[in-house]
């Protein structure tokens, strides 16, 4: 079977002036053999693939091993942490939530609680910034909240605004988990139900939830660390919006290919989930918080929409979302026109180094800000760390 759809062409513009691709689309085949290559060489034990084909999903297959030591292959129906791809589908929950007038994305925070903010024990840290009451619901979607990614970052541990709200990208785990704590409170729903029943059992993610399942005891692979170290599977026990869900190629491919097709959204909520908030100024998104804009990303128009960093790519516009942690580095990519899509799930901190040349083997230039995004190529060693950052890289072509 070809990917009929999945143009290999530099660019999709250059190929319509030439009037075609000069060579096809990869088969499974071809594309296989191409994926194995990419992981010996970035060193990565196992790596879950799907694609996306106008709205369904056309492939998926595991390579590698969901387990090393015990040569234990890996398989599409292992259980896999998916980490930060947890917020788009907590996004995408949101958004129904709006659509239906239950949430007014620009309400400020004092009209959404039952009391002022720092009186919750979690947020006591801000009582002497009333900066919390200019926080919406829709800043807190955008990462545009001000707050820092996780308060342990800070010397004091405790939480603070890094900017204004509403004035900059700054993602922020914190705000996720503080418009859960909002939801929860106004429909006294636990997120995992809500979830459960607006986008897992919707897209037929049967194997995807908030929290540990005890079915899944055996299922799980073993993560890996940048030196080889396993890493156990974390067995979460409770829901957290910013990152908490386990899920299987298959179902997160599944939520892709309904986002591409808008399913379970009006055509207004829908529009605006994938419109741009704000334009993105870092030059790279951690630590997003230090100061310095760059306008290296304005040629693609890189911005954040609602769960979704945004971007305008030779394909057309589209949207994508990262999911990394300790021992886990996860991607997901969707085009709107084509409403094609991709979804990369690994159990190592070292799969990002393989995901541009992977995402560019299937459809060519894409103007990934791969950079923006720390997707150094594991051939380009030198790129990264955060020296990098005083001469970063734009791919040709791509504006800048």
């Amino acid at each position: 079977m070809r990917l009929s759809s999945l143009p290999r062409c530099a660019a999709l513009i250059a190929a319509v002036m030439l009037g075609g691709c000069a060579s096809p689309p990869p088969s499974h085949q071809a594309l296989d053999v191409e994926i194995q290559r990419l992981m010996s060489a970035a060193k990565v034990p196992g790596l879950s693939l799907a694609l996306i084909e106008n709205g369904q999903v056309s492939y998926s297959r595991a390579y590698g091993y969901a387990n090393v030591e015990k040569q234990q292959p890996l398989r599409t129906d292992n259980i896999m942490y998916s980490a930060s791809l947890t917020k788009a589908v907590f996004a995408y929950t949101v958004m129904q939530l709006v659509d239906e007038g239950l949430l007014d994305l620009d309400a400020p925070l004092p009209t959404l609680l039952k009391k002022p903010l720092p009186d919750y024990p979690a947020y006591a840290d801000l009582k002497d910034d009333a900066r919390w009451r200019q926080l919406t619901p829709r800043m807190l979607l955008s990462h545009t909240s001000g707050l820092l990614n996780w308060r342990y970052i800070n010397d004091n541990n405790k939480l603070d605004f890094k900017y204004p709200p509403g004035v900059r990208y700054v993602y922020s785990g914190e705000g996720l988990n503080l418009l859960q704590m909002v939801l929860e409170e106004r429909t006294g729903i636990p997120l995992q139900t809500m979830m459960q029943q607006r986008v897992f059992d919707r897209f037929n993610m049967k194997d995807t939830s908030m929290a540990w399942r005890k079915e899944w005891e055996g299922r799980e692979v073993t993560h890996y660390a940048k030196d080889g170290t396993a890493i156990v599977h974390k067995r979460r026990g409770s829901a957290r919006a910013a990152g908490s869900m386990d899920t299987t190629i298959g179902d997160y491919a599944n939520f892709l290919a309904g986002v591409l097709r808008g399913e379970g959204l009006s055509a207004k909520a829908y529009k605006e989930m994938l419109s741009p908030q704000l334009p993105i100024v870092s030059v790279q998104q951690f630590p997003s918080h230090w100061p310095g804009d760059t306008d290296l990303w304005r040629g693609i128009g890189l911005s954040i929409g609602l769960g979704w960093p945004l971007y305008n790519s030779p394909l057309g516009p589209a949207f994508f979302k990262e999911g990394n942690d300790d021992g886990t580095q996860n991607f997901a990519l969707g085009f709107l026109t084509s409403r094609n899509g991709i979804v990369l799930l690994s159990n190592t901190s070292t799969a990002q180094g393989m995901y541009l040349p992977a995402v560019e083997y299937v459809y060519g230039k894409t103007c990934l800000p791969w950079f923006w995004m720390n997707y150094i190529p594991y051939d380009r060693p030198e790129l990264m760390g955060l020296q990098a950052r005083e001469r970063p890289v734009v791919s040709a072509g791509c504006g800048g």
